[in-house]
C-alpha cells in the first residue's frame, strides 16, 4: 500500500538550513492536507481507524499512517460495504486527486523566501 510522492530540487539555496526546514514545513501541510481528505473517506464503525490517523515529518520524508490492525485490509478489500461516502482506497484516492494541491502546499513556504 505504500505509494511516494517525489519532489526534486534543482537549486542551491534550499540546501541551507532554512530552506530545508520551510521545505519540511510545507510538506507537512501537504501531508496534513491529505489526512484531511483521506478522514472524510476512511471506513467508519467505531471511529478507531480514523482516529488512528497521524502525519509524520522527519526533515524531508514524511508518511501519513493509519495505525490499526486491520487498516491495511480496510484499505484493499474493495468489495466490503461501508457508510455512504465511506470507501476503501481511503488514502490512495486522496493521494492521486490532491497530487497537485500537495505540490502547491509545499512550494508556499519556499516561494515567498526564495521570492525574498
Amino acid at each position: 500500500m505504500t505509494q511516494y510522492a517525489h519532489m526534486n530540487w534543482e537549486g542551491r539555496r534550499l540546501w541551507t538550513s532554512r530552506g530545508r526546514r520551510l521545505a519540511s514545513k510545507g510538506l507537512e501541510k501537504a501531508l496534513e492536507h491529505t489526512l484531511g481528505v483521506s478522514q472524510n473517506q476512511v471506513p467508519l464503525d467505531e471511529d478507531t481507524l480514523q482516529r488512528s490517523g497521524k502525519v509524520s515529518v522527519d526533515g524531508l520524508t514524511g508518511v501519513i499512517t493509519y495505525d490499526t490492525v486491520y487498516a491495511v485490509r480496510q484499505h484493499e478489500e474493495m468489495d466490503w460495504k461501508h457508510l455512504p461516502g465511506r470507501k476503501a482506497k481511503y488514502l490512495e484516492e486522496p493521494m492521486n486527486s490532491e497530487h497537485q494541491a500537495m505540490l502547491q502546499l509545499m512550494a508556499v513556504p519556499l516561494r515567498a523566501w526564495l521570492r525574498g
